[in-house]
């Protein structure tokens, strides 16, 4: 199973931005997918999540302003940005717990290799 995530970048202060994260590989099922965030000297952060039935969690600090979502055909999940604000620069991973051909009978959680998050002026 792979990961890939895409759709990261520079972008100003106020501005939007998707990024997304398929899956590949022998798959035979996906609960939660989701998204953490990375700066260097600090903890990993909860971003967001959503789960196959599409309940959606996020970190108080995006709420109203990024939006979780999934393509369950695509294997994939988007976090849609709005509002950005340059304390929202980081390295942006995303996971998604999945049920493969080497492991079928429980859920792996696997990560992709991260996108870069800029918001600077």
């Amino acid at each position: 199973v792979q990961l890939q995530a895409s759709g990261g970048g520079l972008v100003q202060p106020g501005g939007s931005l998707r990024v997304s994260c398929a899956a590949s590989g022998s798959i035979f099922s996906i609960s939660d997918m989701g998204w953490y965030r990375e700066v260097p000297g600090k903890e990993r952060e909860f971003v967001a999540e959503v789960s196959r039935d599409g309940i959606k969690h996020y970190t108080h600090i995006v709420t109203g302003r990024f939006t979780v979502s999934r393509d369950n055909a695509k294997n994939t999940v988007y976090l849609q940005m709005n509002s950005l604000k340059p304390e929202d620069t980081a390295v942006y991973f995303c996971y998604q717990d999945i049920r493969s051909a080497s492991s079928p009978n429980h859920y792996v959680r696997n990560f992709g290799q991260g996108t870069q998050v800029t918001v600077s002026s």
